[in-house]
């Protein structure tokens, strides 16, 4: 009769012990790894880091544009009536000269001229040109241009940052989620058990053999495993949730956990911290700090750029010969003082460079603390494992022993009881820490930054 009740055990020991092969271990990361392919796509935090990205590539295509020449149209009119003018005696100086000639003629052919007055503001008067200019020499344009390009690299190692830790937390999710489901599954095993239990004392008590009192109390344990099983339920619908958000889908969406493994590779080794994206960050941002230092200090090289103006100026809009004109020049600017402006910003500079070294330093050693740390910590979730999977044998054995004999009247039912919650109990346990194993291993590879990330850029 126990083997009705021993069956749903050795069925989960069986199970366990699949996931232990490499073909399940492979095909739970393809599946874990298409739900990362998906949230990389979707996952709106990491969208908004990728946004971020492509404005620092839009201000790279804007700093390597000042080195194009600009052509731009200007445009004036002006209207003008009275003000400042300027006095020509022109009546003063001709008129004598135009008297004696018509007095030398006989003839009034010279006629006498006024003096003119002319606004210095000019009245009716337009100027439109192309102006063409470019740089020539500038040292800001290039610094500008070279920070631009390790703010790029920053940007982008930023965004594997959010990545690797959006790679965690998935896996981190997708493991609590099988815990989750691994514990609603112990506890309706349990409730098999004890529906059993109260079908054979029911008989029992029935044909007079045994009192109620080993009913009473089965059915008790029946309404606790029930409790404790809405509660696992709840914990599966949470753990869904959560991770539907991560992957930007509907949050009750179902979750596939098909031959989760619970070894995927054992990291005899570390590799190390060199792949960590947080340091090329600040080795990025480093770099541009050294940029900016050497931009504070370039007001020693002179600017240098050119310009040709093509366009037309006159009076009542009239365009001819006369209006047509071009300008072409060389611009020269050398700041040779400036009041230890420029001085006071590189050592700004140079401040930022030395506060950057020491985060850089201080990340890299807090980077091993971590790395360490969390080797430690899998080296006791896969101890625990190893526990886990030999104390749920051992459980499974004990009740089956326990069940023999309270079938044989050689034990009271609380002891029975005793066996049945230590094995769900270990069934719990098992669930927990394969969890907690894979969890350790996911902070492990985020650690170490060895999960493959393929970037578009």
């Amino acid at each position: 009769m126990y083997t009705s009740f021993i069956k749903p055990s050795i069925v989960f020991i069986a199970c366990v012990l699949a996931l232990w092969r490499p073909a399940a271990a492979q095909e739970g990361n393809r599946q874990l790894d298409d739900y990362i392919s998906f949230a990389f796509a979707q996952n709106q935090g990491l969208k908004q880091q990728q946004f971020d990205l492509e404005k620092a590539m839009f201000a790279l295509k804007e700093a390597k544009a000042m080195y194009m020449p600009t052509v731009s149209m200007l445009g004036s009119y002006t209207k003008a009536d009275g003000g400042r003018t300027i006095d020509v005696p022109v009546g003063d100086l001709v008129n004598p000269v135009y008297a004696a000639l018509n007095e030398l003629t006989a003839s009034n052919k010279y006629p006498q001229l006024p003096n003119q007055s002319f606004l210095l503001n000019p009245d009716n008067f337009y100027d439109v040109k192309l102006r063409t200019s470019l740089s020539l020499i500038n040292a800001e344009i290039r610094y500008n241009k070279e920070i631009k390009q390790q703010l790029i690299s920053s940007q982008q190692a930023a965004v594997n940052v959010y990545k690797r830790t959006l790679v965690k937390d998935i896996k981190t999710a997708y493991y609590h989620y099988y815990q989750a489901l691994q514990g609603v599954e112990a506890y309706q095993s349990a409730l098999l058990l004890i529906a059993e239990n109260i079908r054979v004392n029911t008989s029992l008590l029935k044909n007079g053999v045994r009192n109620g009192t080993a009913l009473l109390r089965a059915q008790t344990e029946q309404q606790k495993t029930n409790a404790a099983l809405i509660n696992a339920q709840r914990n599966v619908g949470n753990a869904k949730a959560y991770f539907n958000f991560l992957l930007n889908r509907p949050l009750k969406d179902s979750i596939n956990t098909i031959a989760m493994a619970t070894v995927i590779a054992e990291p005899d080794t570390l590799t190390g911290i060199s792949g960590r994206e947080e340091l090329k960050q600040l080795q990025a941002l480093k770099a541009a700090n050294t940029l900016d230092y050497k931009l504070q200090r370039s007001n020693i090289i002179p600017k240098l750029s050119t310009f040709l103006d093509l366009g037309s100026q006159g009076t009542d809009f009239k365009i001819n010969d006369k209006t047509r004109y071009y300008l072409w020049g060389v611009n020269l600017q050398w700041d040779i003082f400036t009041g230890g402006k420029n001085k006071f910003r590189a050592a700004q500079a140079q401040s930022g460079l030395k506060v950057t070294q020491a985060r850089l330093d201080e990340t890299e050693q807090s980077l091993r603390l971590q790395l360490l740390q969390t080797y430690n910590n899998y080296n006791s979730a896969k101890a625990a494992c190893n526990s886990a999977i030999a104390g749920l044998t051992l459980a499974t054995k004990y009740y089956k022993d326990q069940l023999k004999a309270y079938h044989a009247g050689q034990l009271l039912y609380l002891e029975l009881i005793d066996a049945q919650d230590q094995l769900t109990n270990a069934r719990l346990r098992m669930a927990e820490t394969q969890a907690d194993l894979q969890i350790t291993l996911a902070q492990l590879e985020r650690d170490q930054a060895s999960y493959p990330i393929h970037n578009p850029h």
